[in-house]
């Protein structure tokens, strides 16, 4: 380490130590000669095994930054190559990281952030104008400093790239968990600038909310999550720069910085702001149309609001996890709860892994039954003002529970939705029959093979097998997706293994079965599925496993017996 109060090339004075990071040691130093202060950083060869990668990186920060003239960033005023250590002499910033603000002071005010917000677009639109490109990729909070006039400064270039239009994807994955873009961690393509607006956009909401993104829950919530007071403009902005997908993404730092200085344009108070003033205008002198006019303005604004804060929390939830992905779904079928959007998409959500656990049931009953301060419950809204949609959705609510949910009283709770599908009179009649079939299977959950006082069986495995054999012969399998049908056929070959000594009993032969195990075999590998679907690709594996169980239990089971029994009810 260098010595307080030497002397370095001549002209350097060391006064004292400011920094370390894990490789270098950064120290205030003054050029006595010239009366300025600099910051000079420091790397040993014995402060590192990787002494010369390190070099090399710290060569490549000082080469990108001798190029480069910005407020917002430091110079680089000279690099000093010793035998035992490697120094980088560059402007000192005055000032602390917005990492210690944020220790010390927890989440920064709006007004603050936005402002830094604004500055860190300008210098990174600028990094991205160069020619070649470049792209800076370690946004955050300890990287950033901010001087006592309250501007800031980029600093600590040592993962910037410059960008190759020949380059499929990045060959290092650098940046720091929490804010580093998807695409840093290799095999997403290579990172461009939309990854610096990413990064950002983490960056931010860190500063506006205090939470820090790579700790737990290591996500990031909807910033009026944390706090409702804040900017819903500022919501969207935070939102748009940190989704999953580049495309999805502010596409140049011109874009987010026009944002930034409009979002309270953006903003729910603006649009009622703007929107009382509206009404007031026509107020002046057409009394009567104002009256009608600035009805129709609020309603359009009112309904502006929502759909913005509608389709926020859908953005949210779409790459938000388990718990807060639930709340974001709760609140947008809040806002509306008419709209099957919502419903739709927390639906496809929970069946993502191709099963619905008994939390997410629960989830689900708990926002359907929410009746938000009004007198009916979502759902019931859903069912009252857009039937159709209601009943489309409890068709494939009906498909989930009865082919994935992971209780034992499955058939049970699809057998209700079923109900409405059936009695649906704007379903696709291909569904309604096929809902009507299904449900009658699933009603059999509760009295197959149960006797009344008489003895008698209500339900018999015969009519259990002639109604899940209907369903293969019927057509109404055209009318669902490949994962629909092939869970109907992995239903029914398991049903066929699970009740093979009761199905025997029954009357129903050993070509029967055969038969219709050999045609669901010929329909579920007519099929088509794409070779990267692994939800479609272990159905079609699970149906042919569970086919060969169910052929050798048949085998077992049939071998060497006489001929079959009286069919029941004959």
């Amino acid at each position: 380490m260098l010595e307080i109060g030497s002397i370095i090339d001549g002209k350097y004075k060391i006064l004292n130590k400011v920094g370390q990071g894990g490789m270098s040691v950064v120290y205030l130093a003054m050029n006595e000669r010239a009366n300025k202060q600099w910051a000079i950083k420091e790397l040993r060869k014995d402060g590192t095994s990787e002494y010369e990668v390190v070099k090399q990186g710290l060569i490549a920060e000082t080469d990108i930054l001798k190029r480069l003239s910005h407020p917002n960033l430091p110079s680089i005023i000279d690099v000093i190559d010793r035998d035992d250590t490697f120094l980088i002499v560059m402007d000192y910033i005055e000032g602390n990281p917005l990492s210690k603000a944020l220790e010390h002071y927890g989440a920064q005010s709006q007004d603050d952030v936005i402002e830094w917000a604004k500055q860190l677009c300008d210098v990174l639109g600028y990094l991205h104008s160069r020619k070649p490109p470049i792209i800076y990729r370690d946004m955050k909070p300890s990287n950033v400093m901010l001087k006592p006039d309250g501007k800031v400064t980029l600093i600590d270039f040592g993962t910037a790239r410059e960008f190759k239009e020949t380059s499929v994807e990045d060959t290092k994955c650098l940046g720091t968990q929490g804010y580093a873009a998807p695409e840093q961690y290799g095999g997403h393509g290579q990172t461009d600038a939309r990854t610096d607006i990413y990064c950002l956009g983490a960056t931010l909401y860190h500063l506006i909310t205090g939470h820090n993104p790579c700790q737990p829950p290591y996500e990031m919530y909807a910033i009026r999550y944390w706090n409702p007071a804040l900017s819903s403009g500022l919501e969207q902005i935070i939102a748009k720069c940190t989704q999953r997908n580049p495309q999805d993404r502010y596409q140049s730092c011109e874009e987010l910085l026009y944002d930034l200085e409009n979002y309270d344009k953006l903003d729910s108070a603006y649009k009622k702001a703007e929107n009382r003033k509206w009404r007031a205008f026509l107020a002046s002198g057409f009394l009567t149309l104002a009256a009608a006019l600035g009805a129709v303005g609020f309603h359009s604004a009112a309904n502006a609001e929502t759909k913005n804060s509608y389709d926020a929390y859908l953005s949210a939830a779409s790459v938000a996890e388990s718990k807060q992905a639930v709340e974001y779904f709760r609140r947008s079928i809040n806002l509306k709860p008419s709209d099957e959007t919502a419903y739709q998409a927390m639906l496809a959500y929970f069946l993502n892994d191709n099963q619905i656990t008994s939390e997410e049931d629960e989830s689900l009953r708990a926002i359907f039954n929410e009746t938000n301060g009004t007198a009916r419950s979502n759902i019931e809204y859903l069912r009252l003002n857009n039937a159709q949609a209601y009943e489309e959705f409890a068709y494939e609510l009906g498909n989930a529970y009865f082919y994935t949910y992971q209780e034992a009283n499955r058939r049970a709770k699809a057998q209700k939705w079923f109900e409405v599908a059936a009695a649906s009179t704007t379903l696709d009649k291909k569904k309604a029959a096929r809902a009507e079939c299904l449900g009658k299977i699933a009603s059999y959950s509760a009295t197959l093979g149960v006797k009344n006082e008489a003895g008698d069986a209500s339900t018999t495995y015969y009519d259990y097998w002639l109604d899940i054999t209907s369903l293969l012969g019927s057509d109404t399998l055209s009318a669902d997706n490949n994962v629909t049908a092939l869970r109907t056929y992995k239903d029914f070959v398991y049903n066929v293994f699970t009740y093979m000594q009761d199905f025997k009993e029954a009357g129903i032969t050993e070509r029967d079965i055969s038969s219709q195990l050999d045609a669901v075999q010929k329909a579920a590998g007519a099929i088509a599925v794409d070779a990267s679907d692994s939800v479609e690709l272990k159905l079609k594996q699970d149906i042919l496993e569970y086919i060969d169980q169910a052929l050798q239990a048949m085998e077992s089971l049939y071998f060497d017996t006489g001929a079959a029994p009286k069919k029941e009810g004959t």
